[in-house]
């Protein structure tokens, strides 16, 4: 039946095209920052942010023109002009906060190296972090080793957080003979016996900082990283002893910087202004017990938007990277000068900020798990009357039934399952039954699509999504999906000029039913299933996950033995082409197998040993033993993935 809108005189508004369509769907005009875009081919396109005239380049093409170069799905996709974009963004965003607010101070970003330990990552933003002096965070030793490995600007910080022995302080005590700015942040009051002990044995001033527990909690999945229950600093009893036994030993005045973490992922800028605030209190009181107090490090903090809401909630944040310089300064600066106390060199050490959205992840869909049927098989004699009521049940599936015949078809369904649990109908008979039922469903669904309230069904419906199964490994790639319920920006990467006519989960190729997403964000908010396309019998179908540039390459396991993915770093030209800075293979089946202990030869050889046996045993033919041997030295040394 027609129906006819009242003409009310007004202007009719424009119809979205299908490109913009998909943009709202999928919330890219939210969550994309301008980065992105749809063409008229319906490809998703990126858009490089140090040339906003240039020309929008198209993923499904980027990801053909590497695949003929060899690097094939999964892969990860760093673009080098993002991860120079953020760093600007920060270190022009402090610059100008300063500005605004006088402040006499200067700015000085140290990326934390566990946030993304890839050799080619951590150069990069070295590169494009000169000019500003960028330097970085070392949690532990062998990110100390990293970052004394490269040459750094003369002014740029390599701040040592986190437990350290006897062996990290003198080495990071060694490199001031090497003129490396090592500030020595001293976590508790057991490393600053350590620090006297090695000052005195090398008779090398170490430059200290010390790291302050501050009461004041923020929100988000890591309120726990901040608060007086928080893991690392100390409290103010044990920072006033720390104090005494600097000055008895006569290295107060090597303590130059106090470390005051805000948290990870702030959602709420106010409760940046209440840390900083507190974080204030502290400098300003130790610099009057005599410490000489220069740099003001405020740790990490500054969140990712993933979803794009701006909204204080987890996976999201209420600012932007200005809004934050902005309130940092404004709050330091009315407190130091409230106390009359020079403005302190502000560090901060914005992993996630800075390189969370230069990384995505594209992998392929190998094929589908459907959940509707597109017929229904005909009566027949002899079948079962639950049978005949299931059946009828497509009959009267109306706009005003729909629970009703959600309901029947469900209870004829599992009153069949039963049956044929008890041995009363066939195996025949219930692959019918179970056809009939998902074409009903399928009609509910169609129905419930056009209808604008369907809330009593929705739950029930988004259980019949489809499961796409694709080529990737959850825990190698996205383990902070799995693990605290991160949420990234998915969607497909092609095909975006159409409507998506399913609905479907994400399912990887390992074997543990824990490798799979059903947390996807709309442009309406978080949905528990991803609108795609049916597959086609040909191309194959990319899906693509964005923001996975902080953590999930570091955090990556080897579950299921599914290694490393391959890796292409590009830059973009201003043609609309790329060029390919950096390709690294991902992970062999060897590799892996040496991760984890094995000795790729060895198990070579017990292979072999097991086919000699079986040809002295008459098993298979002496003609067989190449093949063999050439089929296993082949997967052996192949890629983890489907290829």
């Amino acid at each position: 039946m027609a129906h006819h809108q009242k003409d009310t005189g007004a202007i009719p508004s424009e119809v979205p095209s299908p490109a913009e369509a998909s943009a709202t769907l999928y919330g890219l005009d939210r969550w994309g920052q301008g980065h992105f875009s749809i063409n008229e081919a319906g490809d998703l396109c990126l858009h490089n942010p140090l040339r906003e005239d240039g020309p929008a380049i198209s993923l499904p093409q980027i990801t053909k023109d590497l695949l003929e170069q060899g690097i094939h799905a999964p892969l990860l996709l760093r673009v080098t002009d993002f991860l120079e974009y953020e760093i600007a963004r920060v270190n022009e965003g402090f610059a100008e906060a300063m500005a605004r607010n006088d402040y006499r101070g200067s700015y000085r970003g140290a990326f934390p190296i566990k946030v993304n330990q890839q050799a080619q990552v951590v150069d990069r933003i070295l590169e494009c972090g000169r000019k500003y002096n960028y330097g970085l965070e070392a949690g532990s030793k062998p990110e100390l080793v990293i970052a004394l490995a490269h040459s750094l600007p003369k002014e740029a910080l390599i701040v040592c957080n986190g437990v350290k022995d006897y062996e990290f302080i003198r080495l990071a005590t060694l490199a001031r003979k090497l003129d490396f700015n090592t500030i020595i942040v001293l976590e508790s009051p057991r490393e600053v016996d350590t620090v006297i002990e090695v000052a005195r044995e090398l008779d090398v001033e170490p430059m200290l900082g010390v790291r302050v527990k501050l009461t004041q909690k923020i929100g988000g999945n890591w309120s726990e990283s901040s608060g007086d229950r928080s893991t690392f600093g100390m409290n103010t009893d044990q920072l006033v002893a720390v104090i005494d036994k600097l000055r008895d030993h006569g290295l107060l005045h090597c303590l130059r910087l106090q470390h005051s973490h805000l948290g990870s992922q702030v959602p709420d800028v106010n409760d940046v202004r209440r840390a900083v605030t507190e974080a204030c209190r502290y400098f300003v009181e130790l610099t009057r017990e005599g410490a000489p107090l220069t740099h003001l490090d405020l740790g990490g903090g500054l969140g990712v938007d993933y979803t794009g809401e701006r909204k204080a909630v987890e996976n999201s944040i209420n600012y932007t990277v200005e809004e934050y310089a902005s309130n940092v300064v404004e709050t330091v600066t009315y407190a130091m000068d409230e106390a009359d106390i020079d403005h302190p060199v502000l560090v901060t050490e914005s992993g996630r900020a800075v390189v969370a959205t230069s990384s995505l992840l594209i992998f392929n869909v190998l094929e589908a798990t459907l959940y509707d049927a597109p017929s229904a098989p005909p009566a027949e004699e002899g079948d079962h009357h639950l049978m005949s009521d299931l059946l009828a049940v497509g009959s009267y599936v109306t706009a005003a039934r729909l629970q009703e015949c959600w309901n029947d078809a469900s209870y004829y369904r599992n009153e069949l399952r039963a049956l044929f649990r008890r041995g009363t109908i066939d195996l025949r008979q219930m692959a019918r039954a179970e056809r009939v039922y998902l074409h009903v469903m399928a009609k509910i669904r169609a129905l419930a699509a056009r209808q604008e309230d369907t809330s009593d069904i929705d739950e029930e419906l988004a259980k019949m999504a489809d499961i796409y199964h694709c080529n990737f490994s959850l825990f190698q790639s996205l383990p902070d999906v799995w693990a605290i319920d991160q949420i990234h920006p998915i969607m497909p990467l092609q095909r975006l000029g159409e409507p998506p006519s399913r609905r479907a989960i994400l399912a990887d190729i390992t074997c543990d039913s824990d490798g799979k997403i059903d947390r996807f964000i709309l442009g309406d908010g978080v949905s528990p299933s991803l609108p795609v396309h049916a597959l086609g019998e040909v191309d194959p179908y990319y899906l693509g996950v964005f923001f996975v540039g902080a953590y999930q390459e570091t955090l990556g396991d080897l579950h299921n033995l599914f290694g490393d993915t391959n890796v292409a770093t590009i830059q973009l030209r201003g043609d609309g082409g790329f060029d390919l800075l950096h390709e690294q293979e991902g992970d062999t089946i060897s590799e892996v197998l040496d991760y984890v202990e094995y000795d790729p030869e060895a198990c070579i050889k017990a292979f072999r040993s097991l086919v000699d046996g079986a040809i002295s045993a008459g098993q298979i033919k002496r003609t067989d033993r190449q093949l063999l041997m050439r089929a296993y030295r082949d997967s052996i040394s192949g890629y983890t993935y489907y290829e």
